[in-house]
C-alpha cells in the first residue's frame, strides 16, 4: 500500500484503442498497442464496446463498397450488350428498307386486291359506328392519336386473314360479331389505356377511348371485349418445323380404332395467315399471334369436309369443330343446326396467297424482332441494376455516417497517454 504521499509508479502498459488502418480516420494512433493486462477481469470493458462496433460498421461498408463495385460492372456489361444489338438492329433495318425502297411499288400493283379486301374488312367495321373497334379504326386513320396507345395492337378481324372467303365467313361466325370486334392489347397497360375510372368507380369519358372518340364527335356505346396477351394463357409445344408462319405442330385427332377421321382438313388456328410482324416477340415470353391470340379464340377446333364426317368423328372432338358445309359443334357440346341466313359483315381479310418475299426477307426479320425482344430485356435488366446500385450506395452513406458518429462520440472514452514521470513530480498537488 501507498500512503497519500507516495507516487504511484506509473504503468508503462497504457489502454489506447486501434482503429482498423484501412479507414485512415485522422487523430487516432493507429500504432499504439492494446494493453494486455486485466482483460479478464473486464477491465477494458469499454474497449470492446469501442472496437467491436467500429469493426462490424468497417465490414458493413467493405461488404456494400464490394456490392457496389459489382452493380456497376453488371451496368457496363448490359450496356456494351445493348450497344451491340443496338449496331445489329440498325444494319438489319438498313437491309430491310432498301428492299421496300425497291420492290415497294411492285408489291402495291400486284397485290391490289389483298389490299381491297383489308380495306373491306376495315369498312365492315366502321359500320358498328359506335363500337370501340370502328373507333379504334377511326384513330388509326389519325396515328398520332392513336399512338398514345402503343400497346394496343388493332381488332381481332384485321390481325388475321385466310385463303379462302368461305373458311372466312364460317371462322368469323364460330367466333361471333363481340369477338370479331374485340380489340387486342399486348400488356395490361395497354388495356387500362383504353378506359379509366373516377374514384366512385365510374367511366371516365374525358380519357381513354371514351375521350379520343368524343374528340372525333363519336360516342362509344355499350361494353366492348379486349383481349391481353399478357394473360392469356398460350400453347405450350412445338412448332411446325421450317414453317414462316409458325404453325402449331398439334396432335392429329385419331378414332378409338386408331385410324384417322375422314374428311379432316385440318385447325382452325393454323388456317389463320398472320402478318409477319406478329408472328414473334409481342409478349415478355416471346410469344406471337398465334400461340396466344388465336389459340385462345379456336384452341383445337377442327375443320372437316363435310357435316357428315364431322359427325362420324365425335369421338374425336373434344374442342369443337366446323365443316365447309355449314356444321358446327362448340367445345361444351352445343350443335348449330340449320344453315347461315346472313352472312356477317365482319370476316377476316383475303389472303393472296402470293409472296414477293426473297428467301431471306422473314429470317432477317424475325432475327429482328428477336433482337429488339432481346434489347428490351436489356434495358429492364439495366433499370434493375441501377435501382439495387442506387439502393446500396444509399446503404453505404447511411452506415458511413453512423461510423463516423460512432467515432466522434466514442472519443471522450478513450484514456489519456500517461505523463512522463518528471511531469508528474512537477505537477501541483
Amino acid at each position: 500500500m501507498y500512503s497519500s504521499n507516495q507516487q504511484m509508479p506509473i504503468r508503462p502498459n497504457v489502454l489506447s484503442v486501434q482503429v482498423p488502418s484501412t479507414m485512415n480516420y485522422v487523430g487516432l494512433n493507429d500504432s499504439s498497442n492494446v494493453a494486455r493486462d486485466g482483460v479478464e477481469n473486464g477491465t477494458f470493458s469499454q474497449a470492446e464496446s469501442l472496437v467491436n462496433p467500429s469493426k462490424k460498421l468497417e465490414n458493413d461498408m467493405l461488404l456494400l463498397g464490394k456490392k457496389i463495385k459489382h452493380h456497376e460492372e453488371n451496368i457496363k456489361y448490359l450496356r456494351n450488350h445493348k450497344n451491340s444489338f443496338d449496331d445489329a438492329i440498325t444494319d438489319m433495318q438498313v437491309t430491310l428498307g432498301k428492299y421496300h425502297s425497291s420492290t415497294g411499288p411492285k408489291i402495291e400493283d400486284e397485290d391490289l386486291s389483298h389490299m381491297q379486301s383489308e380495306e373491306a374488312t376495315v369498312g365492315n367495321i366502321m359500320k358498328h359506328e359506335n363500337s370501340a373497334a370502328a373507333i379504334w379504326c377511326q384513330l388509326k386513320r389519325h396515328r398520332n392519336q392513336a399512338g398514345h396507345m402503343k400497346d394496343v395492337l388493332g381488332v381481332v378481324a384485321t390481325l388475321g386473314k385466310v385463303n379462302d372467303d368461305h373458311l372466312s365467313g364460317l371462322l368469323s361466325e364460330y367466333l361471333g360479331l363481340d369477338n370479331m370486334l374485340a380489340l387486342v392489347c399486348m400488356t395490361y397497360d395497354g388495356l387500362k389505356s383504353l378506359e379509366s375510372y373516377d374514384k366512385e368507380g365510374s367511366i371516365n369519358k374525358n380519357s381513354g377511348l371514351h375521350g379520343l372518340g368524343a374528340s372525333m364527335g363519336q360516342t362509344l356505346d355499350g361494353r366492348f371485349n379486349v383481349i391481353c396477351l399478357e394473360h392469356v394463357r398460350p400453347y405450350v409445344g412445338e412448332f411446325m418445323p421450317n414453317d414462316p408462319q409458325r404453325r402449331l405442330a398439334l396432335r392429329k385427332p385419331a378414332l378409338p380404332n386408331g385410324e384417322s377421321p375422314a374428311g379432316f382438313i385440318g385447325f382452325a388456328v393454323n388456317m389463320i395467315q398472320i402478318d409477319s410482324a406478329h408472328l414473334y416477340y409481342l409478349t415478355a415470353d416471346g410469344n406471337g399471334l398465334r400461340e396466344t391470340l388465336f389459340y385462345t379464340l379456336f384452341s383445337r377446333l377442327q375443320v372437316y369436309k363435310t357435316r357428315t364426317d364431322m359427325l362420324q368423328s365425335l369421338p374425336c372432338i373434344f374442342n369443337g369443330a366446323i365443316s365447309l358445309d355449314g356444321g358446327m359443334i362448340r367445345s361444351n357440346g352445343v350443335y348449330y343446326l340449320h344453315t347461315r341466313t346472313k352472312e356477317m359483315d365482319v370476316k377476316f381479310a383475303i389472303s393472296s396467297g402470293v409472296s414477293y418475299l426473297p428467301e431471306n426477307y422473314m429470317e432477317v426479320e424475325k432475327q429482328m424482332k428477336e433482337l429488339k425482344w432481346k434489347r428490351e430485356k436489356l434495358m429492364e435488366d439495366i433499370q434493375r441494376e441501377e435501382a439495387m446500385l442506387a439502393h446500396v450506395k444509399y446503404n453505404f452513406e447511411v452506415k458511413k455516417q453512423e461510423f463516423l458518429g460512432f467515432m466522434a462520440q466514442s472519443s471522450p472514452y478513450t484514456m489519456p497517454y500517461p505523463m512522463p514521470a518528471t511531469q508528474a513530480r512537477l505537477t501541483p498537488r
